[in-house]
C-alpha cells in the first residue's frame, strides 16, 4: 500500500471515529476541537475526510494478487 493509500485510509477512519462518537455519544469530536460544525477549520476537516471516503472507493476495485505482486517486484 503506497504512502498516499495510507494517508487517505487513515483519515477515513479518522472520520469513522468521529462518526461513531456522533452516533453513541452525540459528540462531534471535529466540531468540538474546532470551534463548531460551522467554523471553516471543521468544514476544511470534513471535506478532507470526505475527499479521502471517494477516493478509497478505487481500492475496491484493487486486485489483490497484482497488487501485491507490483510492491513485492519494486
Amino acid at each position: 500500500m503506497n504512502i498516499l493509500n495510507k494517508i487517505f485510509l487513515a483519515l477515513l477512519i479518522i472520520g469513522g471515529i468521529n462518526w461513531g462518537l456522533v452516533g453513541l455519544f452525540q459528540l462531534d469530536l471535529v466540531a468540538s476541537i474546532f470551534g463548531g460544525m460551522g467554523t471553516i477549520l471543521s468544514r476544511v476537516v470534513y471535506t478532507i475526510v470526505g475527499i479521502s471516503a471517494l477516493y478509497c472507493i478505487t481500492m475496491l476495485f484493487y486486485d489483490t494478487n497484482d497488487h501485491e505482486l507490483a510492491q513485492e517486484t519494486h
